[in-house]
């Protein structure tokens, strides 16, 4: 089993890459486990305050159920991942059933950031690209799927998402293994990094 973990800032091109990757990869050979999952449940609180949760901050996360999931993941056992909503800010009473299968992909902006889940990989990648792009990606994103204004996205990226990304996830670059420029752009990156995961898989 090959654990590779996924990084890179809001808006890099990180979900990009990981679909590029798992079409390069044989059929049911790649489980994903989205970081994003992992939100703490924020139900406790009012809808005004969860709104204005920074999901940035590694605080954000409940690091000791995912690194239990993966460790399970790892001992070919089944987990029961988390289903979050961005809308609610809270999690579903709902899980998804998912099977260990010959290479685990942790996809997420922090999930370098954590010491404990970045010994359980056996890859560390990066997806990194230019601060525009990813702006124009996030503002496309959070209009489409989340339901916010580009009034809102700005001021969020402006308060949460900017400083963050300099003081979290950008300091994480220097623990990748591999950094892949242009994010989803970059498909000579991605096909090296399938080949180098195929090659691992099969040893």
């Amino acid at each position: 089993m090959l654990v590779v973990g996924i990084a890179g800032g809001t808006g890099s091109g990180k979900t990009t890459v990981v679909r590029k990757l798992i079409d390069q990869l044989p059929e049911n050979c790649a489980t994903l486990i989205p970081q994003d999952s992992y939100y703490k449940d924020n139900s406790h609180l009012p809808l005004e305050e969860r709104q204005q949760i920074n999901f940035d901050h590694p605080d954000a996360i409940e690091w000791s159920l995912l690194i239990e999931h993966i460790k399970e993941l790892k001992q070919k056992k089944t987990i029961y991942q988390p289903i979050y909503s961005y809308l609610t800010c809270t999690r579903s009473e709902e899980t998804i059933k998912v099977e260990p299968l010959k290479i685990i992909i942790i996809e997420g902006i922090l999930i370098l950031a954590n010491k404990q889940l970045r010994s359980l990989m056996d890859l560390k990648v990066f997806v990194n690209a230019d601060a525009d792009d990813r702006l124009s990606r996030v503002i496309q994103r959070d209009i489409i799927e989340r339901g916010r204004s580009v009034d809102m996205v700005l001021e969020r990226y402006e308060k949460t998402v900017k400083p963050s990304h300099l003081q979290f996830i950008e300091p994480t670059m220097r623990y990748a293994d591999i950094i892949v420029p242009q994010g989803g752009n970059n498909d000579v990156a991605i096909d090296l990094l399938s080949k180098f995961i195929l090659q691992n898989i099969n040893k």
